[in-house]
């Protein structure tokens, strides 16, 4: 997983689906180097544990789905766009963007400069695209671009290129934004998601890089998924410690290891070519095989599965959900 099931005995963050984030992705818009497109997709249509389908409601009405953007290279917020949804007698769910810029940035964002609002969240194979000024949005169930050999991986990392995300939906969070509204040419982004309880808000899970949060935090799962980027180097004991059993580093490598891994953040650079690990994420970035080389020391370089036949030439460039 990449970081779907990433919740205790790879359940879901606060035992509900819409709040586990699966993947992150930031990459030029294809044919526009003025513009970026940012994608959060969380909820998976299915659990590791049962055979039974997750909700059908896409998105948890009045929780926040944030995209974090640093600017300045110190793991901090300095520009948040915030999603949030709310869902009519009939069922059907729309979303108000807003984008807070500054110290505000840094905490829940439930205030900011309103961008769209009641855009319409798509339920069916059709994309509804929703266009604003420069930006344009889509939100709703597609294919899981994320690709991967899961069985594979719980047989003892004996991979036979079985895909199991081959028929698997998400819900998607896609935003079109001109490359002067990231604020630098240079950030770092992580996205989250934030509950509402009776307690206030609550961080229920967070993440940048692919992968590392189901298989890196150990028994620090809870304190990890609620933790800040900026905080990060608390968990390189641990990082190091599951690279050490898993991968057979020396103490110091496994710690030299968890320190590049750490913090928690998606670099992007708008002006150069866009490739995991290097910089920002697409759709077709084979992250898994980049992860297992991590992990293992080099002894696992890959699952032999492939990028996904469905992905788009255009906006939302995620393919349509599956049936």
């Amino acid at each position: 997983m990449s970081h779907h099931a990433s919740g205790p005995n790879f359940g879901f963050p606060r035992g509900d689906a819409r709040l586990d984030m699966t993947d992150l992705y930031v990459f030029t818009k294809p044919g526009d180097t003025g513009k970026s497109v940012i994608v959060l997709n969380v909820h998976p249509s299915f659990r590791l544990d049962s055979p039974e389908p997750t909700t059908s409601e896409p998105f948890k009405p009045g929780a926040l789905y944030e995209f974090k953007i640093d600017t300045n290279g110190d793991a901090v917020a300095d520009i948040c766009y915030s999603v949030q949804f709310a869902s009519s007698e009939n069922g059907k769910q729309t979303t108000t963007v807003r984008r807070t810029q500054g110290a505000r940035a840094i905490g829940v964002c439930d205030d900011g400069e309103v961008i769209v609002q009641n855009a319409p969240v798509s339920v069916e194979r059709e994309a509804l695209v929703t266009k604003a000024g420069d930006y344009r949005f889509f939100l709703g169930w597609r294919s899981d671009p994320f690709f991967f050999d899961v069985n594979g991986n719980f047989n003892h990392m004996q991979f036979t290129g079985d895909d199991f995300f081959k028929d698997k939906n998400v819900c998607s969070i896609a935003i079109e934004l001109p490359n002067s509204d990231l604020g630098s040419n240079e950030v770092g982004i992580w996205a989250r998601t934030v509950d509402k309880t009776r307690e206030g808000w609550t961080q229920a899970d967070r993440g940048g890089r692919p992968m590392q949060a189901v298989f890196l935090v150990g028994e620090q799962r809870e304190s990890y998924l609620s933790g800040d980027p900026a905080n990060d180097d608390r968990f390189i004991g641990v990082f190091a410690h599951e690279l050490e059993h898993t991968g057979g580093y020396t103490p110091q490598d496994a710690t030299a290891v968890a320190r590049k891994l750490l913090t928690d953040i998606l670099s992007y650079n708008q002006r150069e070519p866009v490739r995991y690990p290097r910089n920002g994420r697409t759709l077709t970035d084979d992250v898994v095989d980049v992860f297992l080389s991590v992990l293992t020391n080099g002894k696992v370089t890959g699952d032999k599965v492939g990028p996904h036949g469905d992905v788009l030439d255009e906006f939302p460039y995620l393919g349509p959900p599956h049936d």
